[in-house]
């Protein structure tokens, strides 16, 4: 069999193309079923007054039902509309960026679903609130000072003191000093700089609490002029000079300077 000649076409890629386009309808479409889920589920929970009954079996098992499809269903369109929104964002704004509106969408999709869940299954959510509330506090406590990094990391990503690529000065006493780097990322938590050839993390609630800038100017050689490089030449006949004047005899007059009239040789 001839297959005719042209440029092969990477399946691969073109299948990685396919799945992008249509991730996005993927998640749109599990969005419509748990919003279906959840008024199918309040729909059958009127025709009884609480799970375990004995009457209305049907209704139960069917809002039940509902309630678990609206679970998975809101759980698939949150993590795809969270990816699609950071494909979006990330040639934009860069992939910190991205990340952080990705993680806040996932964490507000995450809570919701679980509330509404609670609430089809008919499970007292203001107590579990008020109990989350106060794990929260106590987890804040524990975790406090990865939660300074966290949000010192989204102050650095929203007043953007710097972007990657840049070449920066970090002076505070908690760093030891001044340190010199070219950013390379901007995470959640860690800075990374680029440190004569390695990787340095920085803790971002050390980098918001240091003086930030551009790195100076590093200074021009001894002898420089302004507008460029030492002729070499000229800087021969400069050294020669200097060290004659050095040695306190001889002619200091550079070699190929005409000497004025009556100047003895």
């Amino acid at each position: 069999m001839h297959l005719q000649d042209g440029p092969q076409l990477d399946l691969s890629a073109q299948v990685a193309k396919v799945k992008r386009k249509a991730r996005p309808w993927k998640a749109i479409i599990a969005l419509i079923l748990a919003i279906a889920s959840a008024v199918a589920s309040g729909w059958a929970h009127r025709s009884f007054h609480a799970y375990f009954d004995s009457t209305n079996v049907q209704y139960q098992i069917i809002a039940a039902a509902c309630a678990v499809a609206f679970c998975v269903f809101g759980s698939a369109a949150t993590i795809g509309l969270a990816a699609k929104a950071r494909s979006v964002l990330e040639p934009r704004s860069g992939p910190s960026h991205a990340g952080v509106v990705r993680y806040f969408l996932l964490l507000i999709g995450g809570f919701t679903t679980l509330i509404i869940t609670l609430v089809l299954f008919d499970v007292p959510v203001a107590n579990l609130v008020l109990g989350g509330a106060l794990t929260s506090v106590f987890v804040g406590i524990a975790a406090q000072q990865a939660l300074g990094n966290v949000f010192a990391g989204i102050v650095l990503l929203l007043a953007r003191p710097f972007r990657v690529g840049d070449a920066i000065r970090l002076r505070a006493g908690a760093l030891g000093g001044e340190i010199d780097g070219t950013v390379t990322d901007i995470g959640i938590t860690y800075v990374r700089l680029d440190v004569a050839g390695s990787v340095m993390s920085v803790p971002n609630s050390q980098v918001l609490n240091a003086v930030v800038g551009p790195q100076p100017a590093q200074p021009a050689p001894v002898g420089t002029p302004p507008g460029g490089a030492i002729d070499g030449t000229a800087a021969e006949k400069r050294v020669r000079s200097e060290t004659l004047v050095a040695q306190g005899g001889g002619d200091q007059t550079p070699p190929g300077t005409p000497r004025p009239p009556g100047k003895p040789d």
